[in-house]
């Protein structure tokens, strides 16, 4: 077993938040009953539906729309890396 620790130092929250800042961004699937909390500036929307936000690589809200693939096609218009959460 190896007890060495790791030379690199540990990015603090705030580095954290900005990692991939400008680049990178994701697809989150929401209910259209949560679109109000990250898209407060969004007209009502009925509820029930899947919607897929676009979101900052710190968690900002950029857009909301009911198309995966629209999402993605704006990421990409705005020179944004999508990457996949687990």
């Amino acid at each position: 077993m190896n007890n060495q620790t790791n030379d690199r130092p540990a990015l603090t929250p705030q580095e954290f938040a900005h990692l991939g800042g400008g680049a990178l961004a994701y697809v989150k699937t929401i209910r259209s009953e949560d679109a109000q909390r990250l898209f407060p500036q969004a007209p009502a929307i009925r509820p029930g539906l899947e919607l897929y936000a676009l979101l900052g690589a710190d968690g900002t809200p950029i857009m909301l729309t009911d198309s995966k693939d629209a999402a993605i096609a704006n990421a990409w218009e705005n020179q944004l890396q999508t990457v996949s959460l687990h």
